[in-house]
């Protein structure tokens, strides 16, 4: 093998390595992404995620019914808006974690 397909091929692997290591870190990096909270340490200011989608507007939540995910409370409006966020908080959480 000639040297420069040989540093070529070793220059090309670590640069996939590298590349593989900054999906990963991006991947657990999105799964724990900081919230924007309140003093109290309430996500998007106690409004109701979940009522975005469901009802296209927004609607503020209860803090009677809350979960704590992301380490922060989130508030809703129903039993069933909360079920729906504790199945899945991603699909209801805000991108960027609100900011």
């Amino acid at each position: 093998m000639n040297t420069r397909l040989m540093i070529s091929f070793k220059y090309g692997a670590i640069a996939l390595l590298c590349a593989a290591a900054l999906m990963f870190v991006a991947v657990t990096a999105s799964a724990s992404e900081k919230v924007n909270t309140t003093f109290f340490g309430v996500a998007i200011k106690g409004y109701d995620t979940v009522a975005y989608h469901t009802e296209g507007r927004a609607v503020k939540g209860s803090s009677k019914i809350f979960h704590k995910w992301n380490d922060a409370k989130w508030y809703f409006v129903s039993q069933a808006n909360r079920d729906l966020f504790i199945k899945e908080p991603e699909r209801y959480a805000p991108q960027y974690g609100g900011y």
